[in-house]
């Protein structure tokens, strides 16, 4: 599996990739896509919305599951990944690339300091 050294990770295996002081990107893990299979809608109903680190932020449609989606950090949603809308396999086939979620305004830099590195979301995986 592929856990790229430069995202910060979460328990509940979304990555975050900052994007200069207040702006980040939002995915689920190459762990997490594996573990739910073929990912068949990707739904986010809180873009505009200010969310504490923990909250739910959308859902992910899997064949066999439906899973909540936790936001690593506190912060704005901003922006859905508009390509999932007519391709969330994308989530699936680069999840750390095209299959990003959504993009958000960091209100708690503070947030990041909880989050795992690329190792320690390693371990936690197995």
């Amino acid at each position: 599996m592929n856990f790229p050294a430069e995202l910060r990770y979460t328990k509940d295996h979304e990555w975050i990739r900052l994007e200069g002081a207040d702006k980040a990107v939002v995915g689920i893990t190459d762990f997490a896509q594996r573990e739910l299979g073929d990912i068949v809608y990707v739904e986010v109903e809180t873009t505009g919305k200010e969310l504490d680190a923990g909250s739910v932020f959308g859902t992910v449609e899997a064949v066999k599951t439906v899973s909540d989606l936790y936001l690593p950090i506190s912060g704005t949603v901003e922006e859905l990944n508009p390509a999932l809308a007519n391709a969330p396999e994308l989530v699936n086939s680069d999840p750390y690339g095209e299959g990003w979620m959504v993009k958000i305004r960091i209100s708690k830099t503070a947030d990041i300091e909880a989050l795992m590195d690329a190792k320690a979301y390693e371990q936690m995986v197995g």
